[in-house]
């Protein structure tokens, strides 16, 4: 179990990982940094607990050792108690959720056993708005998305902001990062996906008339700009979300959720045409 250690001076070397997050160039989840995922919160901690991404040492507030008790007993690491005031001082802030956890960041998961037995997964692209990065991610645990791969131009989704704003399902969908379009779209054309753009450029047919394939691969480009012309050269066929006229776009993680609930709700309809 994760042993408790007091910690009173905000000085102390033990701490290290911990200090000074407002500071960039300190920052361990940065790239060029340490190679830490940092995780937020007790839900969070509680789901990077039971992750691949075991914490190796956590900083908190006696209250939230008493509540992540039962989840503690799976790991062995320190946990270094501190008063809330002790905590802002090493963390650079006062943090409202009293508690946070550092994991080394494992080996990348392999695209291709990534893909192997996926059904629904979700590619993006410049997707470098962290809150954004860390909503799809929310979504797609939510609604049977089954990987999502981090393409071209996309921020660190083990950002801490990205791991705090997806409730820490960054830390449980399975995902890798792939640079190369002509590598990715290999390895989707290999295992059978159809890949569904999203866009509201013409030419395009509506979302539902696209989700009938048994692999679907959804491309999500960044807000503004959308999809490269590469991507969606890529693509099996472009789709769009039918609009009220006057409103050209949704916001990408907004546009997101809704065709990843398009997607189980076919998943669903189809799972139970098949039992009847």
């Amino acid at each position: 179990m994760a042993h408790p250690v007091d910690i009173t001076d905000p000085r102390d070397p033990r701490v290290d990982s911990f200090r000074d997050l407002t500071t960039a160039d300190r920052r361990p989840d940065r790239p060029g940094g340490r190679g830490l995922a940092i995780g937020e919160g007790t839900i969070v901690v509680e789901r990077m607990i039971h992750s691949r991404y075991a914490p190796t040492a956590l900083l908190g507030v006696l209250r939230r050792y008493d509540e992540l008790r039962d989840a503690l007993a799976a790991i062995d690491a320190p946990y270094y108690r501190a008063s809330a005031d002790v905590m802002a001082e090493v963390v650079g802030f006062h943090l409202n959720r009293g508690v946070l956890a550092i994991a080394p960041k494992p080996r990348p998961l392999d695209l291709d056993d990534i893909l192997r037995d996926a059904h629904t997964v979700a590619v993006l692209e410049g997707i470098g708005d962290h809150e954004n990065l860390g909503a799809l991610f929310r979504h797609a645990a939510a609604l049977q998305v089954d990987a999502i791969i981090v393409g071209p131009r996309c921020s660190d989704p083990l950002y801490r902001r990205a791991i705090r704003v997806s409730m820490g399902h960054v830390l449980r969908v399975p995902h890798t990062t792939v640079t190369d379009w002509d590598v990715l779209a290999g390895s989707l054309d290999r295992h059978g996906f159809h890949t569904v753009a999203l866009t509201p450029q013409e030419p395009s047919v509506a979302l539902s008339a696209a989700l009938g394939a048994p692999r679907i691969a959804f491309l999500l480009g960044a807000e503004g700009p959308g999809l490269s012309d590469h991507a969606l050269q890529l693509a099996s066929i472009r789709a769009r979300i039918p609009m009220t006229v006057g409103v050209d776009s949704l916001n990408v993680a907004t546009a997101g959720a809704i065709a990843f609930y398009e997607r189980s709700r076919e998943r669903d309809a189809l799972a139970t045409s098949e039992l009847a």
